[in-house]
Order: structure tokens, then sequence, then C-alpha cells
């Protein structure tokens, strides 16, 4: 059987690296509190309803475009084209 002590310090950091992770993770996950209540008076900022209205279209564009022309470019021959390094 393999000891605990047994790891690495590059092992032990990664997983204190990930477990940082993960807890910063559950922690954004909590739902936050709601300090005010919806106020109709306040609703209906245009900024707010035009955010509505085109996230959806930024999601698609993004899925639809975005992605698939990265995938392209990450591959031979577009990759030395668009001069992109391994590292990218």
């Amino acid at each position: 059987m393999a000891s605990h002590s047994l790891r690495s310090p590059r092992q032990r950091r990664a997983f204190g690296l990930l477990g940082l992770a993960l807890l910063a993770l559950m922690a954004s996950a909590a739902p936050a509190r709601a300090e005010d209540q919806y106020d109709p008076k306040e609703a209906g900022n245009l900024v707010r309803i035009a955010a509505y209205v085109m996230s959806p279209v930024g999601v698609f564009i993004d899925y639809a475009i975005m992605r698939p022309a990265w995938w392209i470019g990450s591959h031979e021959p577009f990759r030395t084209i668009f001069g992109r390094s391994n590292s990218d």
C-alpha cells in the first residue's frame, strides 16, 4: 500500500491547489443573499432589458461561429497561417 507520506511535494501542492479551487468553486456557487427586495418602480432598466435580449444572441454567436473558428484555427495548416503556437 502507498503511504500518504510517499507523495512528492509537487503532488501535495497540486492536491492543495485543487482543494482550494474546489473550495472557491463551492463558495461561489452558494446562492447570494438578496439584500434588496424587488421594486417594480426601479425595475425596467433599459440596459438590463437589452442584456436579456442580447445575451442569447451572444451565446449563439459564441457556439455557432467563434468556437468552431477557434477549433479550425488550432489545427494545421491554419495554426501556421494564423501564427498560433503550441502554448496557445
